[in-house]
């Protein structure tokens, strides 16, 4: 499955999400109900047969059954079921997931895969106030289908976990020559302090929130605060968001400050593990100003001050 043939429009407040489940045992020994997840179909390379891969008991951790070569990588396949604590009942139909993101190749094993949903952001159920035996740690949202409720996994946050000596974002070196208001919209909690780190010690004034739908309303507020004014640098200078959000993505968010009359000189920054060479353009459609893939985060700041002081 190539990424270059997602045929969304960008800037619709849709993704597409790759539903799969885990067939999971009860305590008697029997198979229980599939539960059901979902992953960015812009994250997935794509579904290959399980390679019958055995659990290693020196593993550094247990979900991690070793390694095989796919198209030029050496790909680690992780058992999904064993890092969200759940016991998977073996089928003769495992696949194994096989995601790109953030410069990194992973395979997941789970029992299987149903079909791919387009839908809305406005869709995806934020978790809070949810409570998941699983955690809400590893679900970003959730989908109802009626029927069933679809778990969208955070996957960049289990490679996170097992690969914890990995860089995040830090305090950088550089400094704005003035102090500038930057709006930041991300629904995780670890990134958005993270960004706060980053951004205030190059001495950014920070307004964070969880969305794309709450960042629209308060640069609205902004807008009509500057109305007073006739000028909106009083209150706020940059944009900086996240792209994949419940409620509205940073895609939507950047289209509509674009096209207000008011808003649209405002710089966006849109950042996400999804940004490569090939999806750039969706950015560009929408009028981003920058864009930066998440191994690269730590450039945040000084991304930020090029774009407001050049």
């Amino acid at each position: 499955m190539s990424k270059t043939e997602i045929l969304l429009e960008t800037g619709t407040n849709e993704l597409e999400i790759l539903e799969f489940f885990i067939q999971e045992k009860t305590g008697d020994g029997t198979t229980s109900a599939p539960s059901y997840f979902g992953v960015n179909v812009a994250k997935v390379m794509q579904v290959i047969e399980s390679p019958r891969l055995e659990h290693m008991d020196s593993a550094q951790h247990p979900c991690f059954l070793g390694t095989i070569p796919l198209r030029g990588h050496i790909l680690p396949v992780l058992d999904l079921a064993i890092w969200l604590g759940m016991e998977r009942a073996e089928t003769p139909f495992d696949i194994v997931i096989v995601t790109e993101f953030s410069q990194q190749v992973t395979g997941f094993l789970v029992s299987g895969v149903t079909e791919i949903h387009r839908v809305g952001w406005t869709e995806v159920i934020p978790p809070s106030g949810y409570v998941s035996r699983l955690g809400t740690t590893s679900i970003v949202g959730l989908v109802d289908r009626v029927d069933r409720f679809i778990q969208l996994l955070d996957v960049e946050s289990i490679i996170s976990d097992l690969s914890p000596q990995q860089p995040l974002i830090g305090a950088g070196a550089v400094q704005a020559s003035r102090r500038y208001k930057a709006l930041v919209a991300d629904d995780s909690a670890t990134i958005r302090l993270l960004l706060r780190n980053n951004l205030e010690s190059a001495n950014f004034e920070l307004h964070v929130v969880n969305n794309g739908r709450e960042a629209l309303d308060y640069a609205l507020k902004m807008k009509g605060k500057a109305a007073e004014t006739g000028n909106l640098e009083d209150y706020l200078d940059i944009v900086i968001s996240d792209i994949e959000m419940p409620l509205m993505d940073g895609f939507t968010l950047t289209k509509h400050i674009k096209t207000d009359p008011v808003l649209k000189d405002l710089p966006v920054i849109l950042y996400s593990s999804i940004i490569t060479k090939e999806l750039l353009h969706k950015g560009q459609s929408v009028g981003a100003d920058d864009q930066i893939a998440k191994p690269e985060m730590d450039s945040m700041a000084e991304k930020a001050i090029a774009l407001l002081e050049r």
